[in-house]
């Protein structure tokens, strides 16, 4: 493994500002205490910065050379709305609140690799580093996007890396196409009439339409999707009824539905669609359908895919550079890849056996309350930032 040297012996540093920041987390556009230490820290090593993008967004700009090429680099900053179960030294000490992601490592990995470019400038060109808010569930990227980040900062590609539990420390994986899925809701009301339950002649009862409109639904993923296509529907939630004696008036279902292309989302939405206004039809009732597109799914360029793999390998070795096996998982990183090439990897964060005494007794795994960033992966991490945007700038033509 061939990590930057000046970076490994700060890992105990870094170490420690990943989990300050994990002991003190932020949900979604709130994340003001961390996008303070970030923009301080780039500050402090000469890195000129821009702040408000996306409302706590921060983007640093390293500048070295005359060419008028760059690259962006991406971290996500925010935490999840959870109630952490660790008890060791840098637990969340915010009820409620939780980096069950690793974005606090996303975090410091990133800052890592910024003191480390702006120290040494051994590239010729651009590297804007992006520390984005809000990527759980608030579209961070796209309101970044949407107030000028690409306009701004003009960049050829952008890159960005998720720890990723279950995969052994030391590998990475990048691949071409599709890798995680998009993320849409639904919300269905059947619209019956109520009554008693021992005269349902005199109902119209929405329980049962409901009952066949969730198993209907699954016959879109096996008659209407091709099987070679990915796709998910899950009905989450069903809601209805008061009494056990009383038929209600209504029943709400709600749920998620997932894919790998747009193409067959709007397949998914439009069969959906048309089953539940048919389906109530046919029973003498009526429904509101509402869709919510959320993120589009995440599609790494090949060129650029390709590109992240080599640099790994001359990191990692290649045979610690798997392909990447798309997940259903969502991640607003997607916007930002709809609008420049570059690629989404994933760097491997064990299995949870560095975890300290303390840890909770759930599998250390994305979204767990037992989870815990790996900060073995830090200096590698940065290492693979640094190397990464040399390489581009040094190889890449315009």
């Amino acid at each position: 493994m061939k990590l930057i040297d000046s970076i490994a012996r700060q890992s105990n540093a870094i170490a420690a500002l990943r989990r300050d920041i994990h002991a003190h987390p932020e949900l979604c556009f709130q994340e003001l205490r961390t996008a303070d230490i970030v923009a301080q820290k780039l500050t402090d090593w000469g890195i000129p910065i821009h702040r408000g993008l996306g409302t706590t967004g921060v983007v640093g700009s390293v500048k070295a050379g005359t060419s008028s090429r760059a690259i962006g680099l991406r971290a996500d900053m925010d935490a999840l709305p959870m109630q952490e179960r660790n008890t060791f030294a840098h637990a969340s000490t915010v009820p409620g609140k939780m980096h069950a992601c690793g974005h606090d490592g996303h975090t410091a990995m990133l800052l890592a690799a910024a003191q480390y470019l702006a120290t040494h400038r051994d590239f010729d060109g651009t590297v804007y580093l992006i520390f984005q808010p809000a990527e759980e569930g608030g579209g961070g990227a796209r309101e970044m996007i949407k107030d000028g980040l690409f306009d701004k900062f003009t960049m050829e590609a952008v890159f960005g890396l998720h720890n990723w539990p279950g995969m052994p420390t030391g590998h990475f994986a990048a691949s071409a196409g599709p890798v995680m899925a998009s993320s849409n809701e639904f919300r269905i009301t059947i619209q019956g009439k109520g009554g008693h339950a021992a005269m349902p002649h005199n109902a119209l009862d929405p329980v049962p339409v409901a009952c066949q409109l969730v198993q209907a639904f699954q016959t879109i993923i096996s008659r209407n999707v091709k099987p070679i296509d990915a796709a998910v529907i899950s009905v989450t939630m069903i809601h209805a009824g008061e009494a056990t004696n009383v038929i209600p008036n209504t029943v709400e279902l709600q749920g998620t539905a997932r894919t790998f292309s747009l193409a067959v989302l709007d397949l998914i939405e439009q069969r959906m669609r048309e089953m539940t206004g048919q389906l109530c039809a046919a029973f003498g009732m009526k429904a509101d359908f509402a869709f919510k597109r959320n993120y589009p799914p995440t599609i790494n360029s090949a060129a650029e895919a390709e590109f992240c793999r080599q640099v790994m390998a001359d990191i990692v070795g290649a045979d610690q550079v798997q392909a990447q096996e798309p997940t259903m998982g969502a991640e607003d990183f997607s916007y930002m890849l709809q609008a420049k090439p570059g690629c989404y990897a994933f760097i491997a964060n064990g299995d949870g056996d560095h975890r300290a005494i303390g840890h909770g007794g759930g599998p250390c795994m994305l979204h767990n309350p037992s989870y815990d960033f790996n900060d073995a992966l830090l200096p590698l991490g940065a290492t693979y930032w640094v190397r990464l945007a040399e390489r581009w700038l040094q190889t890449q033509k315009q």
